[in-house]
């Protein structure tokens, strides 16, 4: 029988839009897709109307198993060996950054319809906290692996953007990686090329403007998380710092009035773009506001270049962010 994405068998974390009843849709890397089923084969099915090729990729893992990638389809088996209960894990990995991820026609999204199985079962529910990552090509995993060529050593597709959904991957970056370490949900808002100051790719607003959609016309529905890691600088050291920090302040303003009980991070920019001065921006912030905003300087942490992280270079950032953040946390 065929169920909805709705169904108690299924949970839906990360920022996703739910005004249709037919699918729910998401636009940023690193929402995924829980659902539990008993028996030997179930169908999760997506609708991938006006997706763009080459479509979004995904890492499918069935009860806590190794990744496999898939790209999304209209229709994604899962057989398994044993005939028990199983639960399958479907997450947002990458994606093309310039496609349309923001207005309509949505070119580059996941719509998640539901799931075909004879037998759903509950889903236990996730008492874990969260943690929220708010940034931009870094945070969505962009260029986490290398370039893929043909045998001719040219580059397999006419433009380097369409590489993108083989080189990035959402699971490999500090933000997934900290939350893994800390034992907290994951939810991102990660845009390529977006920053406190200007729009990025696929037509994504700047940040503060961004913040309280999905995408446009859709407002978060999603529970305030419980620490939110804010990782902006890197698409804005081109500006004034004058720019820069006003703009940062429109942003913790949004934050905060959506999310009172928020434990707020900031995280410099890994570049090291602004970052004693946004330090003592976020000092002055806390006198002025009566916030707590505790600011951690990533000035040194890995190299300047490349200015995307790859595996290594998200694992070092990783480790160090997860020894601060266990004594927030704890």
């Amino acid at each position: 029988m065929k169920i909805s994405y709705n169904h108690e068998s299924i949970r839906l974390t990360g920022r996703w839009d739910k005004q249709n009843k037919e699918y729910a849709t998401a636009t940023a890397t690193g929402s995924y897709i829980e659902f539990c089923f008993k028996g030997t084969l179930a169908t999760a099915l997506f609708n991938c109307d006006n997706n763009k090729y080459p479509f979004p990729h995904l890492w499918v893992q069935i009860d806590n198993g190794d990744y496999t990638e898939a790209m999304v389809d209209n229709y994604l088996k899962i057989r398994t060996k044993e005939d028990k209960e199983h639960t399958v894990k479907i997450i947002f990995k990458g994606t093309v950054e310039e496609f349309r991820r923001w207005f309509s026609p949505l070119e580059s999204k996941i719509s998640f319809c539901g799931v075909i199985t004879d037998t759903p079962i509950k889903i236990d529910e996730d008492t874990r906290k969260t943690i929220e990552f708010v940034g931009d090509s870094i945070t969505e995993g962009v260029l986490t692996d290398e370039n893929y060529y043909g045998e001719s050593g040219e580059n397999k597709f006419s433009i380097g953007q369409f590489n993108r959904v083989y080189q990035d991957d959402v699971t490999a970056t500090y933000a997934w990686l900290t939350a893994e370490k800390l034992n907290l949900r994951p939810i991102f808002m990660g845009y390529g090329a977006v920053g406190v100051t200007h729009s990025g790719m696929g037509a994504v607003p700047k940040a503060d403007e961004a913040y309280p959609y999905n995408f446009h016309n859709s407002p978060i529905t999603h529970k305030n998380s419980d620490y939110i890691v804010i990782n902006h600088g890197a698409n804005d050291r081109g500006g004034s710092l004058e720019n820069y920090l006003d703009n940062y302040e429109k942003l913790l303003d949004v934050i905060i009035k959506m999310n009172p009980e928020s434990q707020i991070i900031s995280l410099s920019a890994f570049c090291g773009a602004f970052h004693t001065e946004l330090g003592e921006f976020i000092k002055d912030y806390n006198k002025k506001n009566n916030t707590d905003i505790f600011f951690i300087d990533s000035d040194g942490w890995v190299p300047l270049e490349p200015l995307h992280p790859d595996r290594d270079g998200h694992k070092i950032i990783a480790e160090k962010l997860v020894e601060i953040l266990n004594e927030i946390k704890n």
